[in-house]
């Protein structure tokens, strides 16, 4: 009789030896074996990284972030003194110096003055017969001019009075006062021509537009003037234009009879001016 003896020991040797060598063939291997993976050593000291989360305890920053702050710091005091100071010839603004300072070419403020008192009368005829008699009180204002009458104030008298009438056609008024200091006390008449012509048809000469301002009334040169009347085209071949104006101080009055605004026509004016205490 034959025994058969089965030894369950061989595949466990037989597993053993495939494990073994297999963990051989594994430790042969190395990282560099495989393409796109390299190796990199960590920190020596890992935990550093870590903040603690205890509130009791004050955080540590890296001195990497310590020297970062500090480079802030330093950008943030260079800013600092890159800013332009106020220039110290330049005032604030609501600075009182500022609006006391005149700029040049500024025209300066001139006293105030009273408005003139202006009336009509229809006493044209009666004015003009009266006028013809006197010497130098009718003249011809010639197209495109203005004619000038200058009025020193005197101590004498207190107000300076005038009226005047045109034949045919209307005339620009206007009053102004020069404060310069009198040195002359005649009454003087000048002349001069417009550049401020402008065309104008036979129909345009007739009554008077309220508010019609003609050009030679705009430009004022001297910063002395001041206006009491600015021009106005007065219907002064209908009704004697009458007007006065007490003295605001020392200075020369000066009455402008404008016939600038006409391209075609001449003016006859009969005109008066005097004084009054």
């Amino acid at each position: 009789m034959v025994v058969y003896v089965f030894y369950v020991s061989a595949p466990l040797e037989m597993e053993k030896l495939e494990t073994s060598e297999l963990q051989s063939r594994l430790s042969s291997l190395s990282v560099s074996s495989f393409p796109g993976i390299t190796s990199k050593n960590c920190e020596a000291n890992p935990l550093n990284r870590l903040q603690s989360t205890d509130l009791s305890r004050t955080v540590t920053q890296p001195d990497n972030r310590t020297n970062m702050d500090d480079n802030s710091n330093d950008r943030e005091s260079a800013k600092t003194t890159e800013e332009p100071s106020a220039s110290p010839g330049k005032a604030e603004a609501g600075d009182p110096q500022e609006s006391s300072t005149s700029h040049p070419g500024e025209k300066k403020a001139l006293p105030p003055m009273k408005p003139a008192s202006t009336w009509t009368s229809a006493a044209l005829k009666e004015l003009k017969t009266k006028l013809r008699q006197e010497k130098d009180s009718v003249v011809t204002v010639y197209r495109g001019d203005i004619m000038t009458v200058h009025v020193p104030t005197v101590p004498e008298a207190k107000r300076v009075c005038w009226e005047f009438a045109t034949d045919g056609y209307d005339i620009g008024f206007g009053v102004y006062f020069d404060w310069s200091p009198v040195t002359s006390r005649a009454i003087t008449v000048h002349i001069s021509e417009s550049s401020d012509d402008e065309d104008e048809d036979d129909d345009l000469e007739g009554p008077v537009v309220p508010g019609d301002v003609e050009k030679g009334s705009k430009a004022v040169a001297n910063s002395n003037l001041g206006e009491i009347l600015p021009v106005y085209r007065q219907d002064s071949h209908l009704a004697v234009q009458s007007g006065s104006h007490e003295f605001p101080g020392e200075g020369t009055y000066q009455l402008k009879f404008d016939n600038s605004y006409s391209l075609w026509r001449n003016k006859t004016l009969y005109y008066r001016v005097h004084y009054s205490a």
